[in-house]
């Protein structure tokens, strides 16, 4: 009995160990997707989803985009979507774009597609703005013609990608600020802006004769203008501005000019009050030096009447004159 237990009980342990073996084979080996690559015509085999295993590499990320490839018609290899997975890229994605491409006959290498992806750019979504062109619609650009009035335009820029310049082009931003710019550019030389608006088209010939989509990840189709409104007579604010202007500094030096005046009419002030000051001064020594005068005998006392006698003879005619003048007026 004991060595019959013995027996159950070392059997019971192997089995056990097996399944173990077994669960983690099965976990660190995919055979489900081997066997499901295998039915669909992909032929790879266990040791090389050891390898990606071991390469720290997702099999199913390898795998089924092949799958996808190889039924789309392409001939694609692990290594190279390992290399692309490995960069960092997106091979799902870029699988999907060779597919697209070669549905729409593009000619669409994996390396150019694998550059795109890994540039950035979402390499379906440009094959699919290859094949359908895409909209790009402006914000309000506002432009100024010669007479002073606001132009505001709104365009439509149909663009599509260019696989070849996908790599090192400039994106949507820039379309749109070259766009803006030859707005500008061909409301600022009209003369009126009563033109632009009787001939919008105008704006998209100027636009597109300047080659716009040059060093761009985008072909341009066309461009229409979508809408033309009239703004602000800025000609007319500009010059308003300016009358005030002008006006402000009118009355700055208006204003500099009185100032001046009064300083120097309160300087003129203290000068007079200054000499009056002397002569009431002068006028104070007047007796001192007569009464000197008296004493050291320069002065005589017939002298000294003789001169009040004339001062008062001049007060006299004096303020007879001025009553004449009072008399006449």
């Amino acid at each position: 009995m004991d060595l019959l237990g013995n027996g159950y009980i070392g059997i019971i342990i192997t089995a056990v160990i097996i399944l173990v073996l077994i669960s983690i084979f099965l976990r660190f080996v995919p055979v489900g997707l081997w066997v499901t690559a295998y039915f669909s015509g992909v032929k790879v085999g266990i040791g090389t989803l050891v390898g990606m295993r071991l390469r720290q590499v997702s099999p199913h990320s390898i795998i089924r985009p092949l799958i996808k490839a190889t039924k789309a018609g392409l001939n694609l290899s692990t290594d190279e979507l390992e290399a692309h997975y490995l960069a960092g890229g997106n091979v799902n994605a870029v699988i999907d774009a060779l597919i697209a491409s070669h549905r729409a006959e593009i000619d669409l290498e994996f390396e150019k597609a694998a550059a795109i992806d890994l540039a950035g750019r979402n390499v379906f979504e440009a094959v699919q703005v290859s094949v359908n062109p895409k909209v790009i619609v402006t914000p309000d650009i506002a432009a100024v013609a010669k007479d002073g009035i606001e132009i505001i335009a709104k365009a439509k820029v149909t663009v599509r990608a260019n696989i070849e310049r996908l790599v090192g082009g400039a994106g949507e931003d820039t379309i749109i600020a070259r766009v803006g710019e030859g707005v500008v550019t061909t409301v600022g030389s009209a003369e009126k802006h009563s033109d632009v608006l009787e001939n919008p088209d105008m704006i998209s010939q100027t636009v597109l004769g300047k080659g716009l989509d040059a060093g761009t990840a985008f072909e341009i189709l066309s461009i229409d203008i979508a809408d033309v409104d009239v703004g602000r007579n800025i000609g007319a604010k500009l010059q308003t501005e300016q009358a005030e202007a002008d006006k402000n500094i009118a009355q700055a030096k208006a204003e500099e000019r009185r100032s001046m005046a009064i300083a120097q009419e309160q300087e003129m002030r203290a000068e007079t009050q200054k000499m009056r000051a002397k002569v009431v001064e002068a006028e104070a020594e007047v007796p001192l030096a007569m009464s000197e005068a008296l004493r050291s005998g320069n002065l005589g006392v017939m002298d000294y009447y003789k001169m009040k006698n004339v001062n008062a003879d001049t007060e006299m005619r004096t303020a007879i004159s001025g009553q004449s003048s009072e008399e006449e007026e």
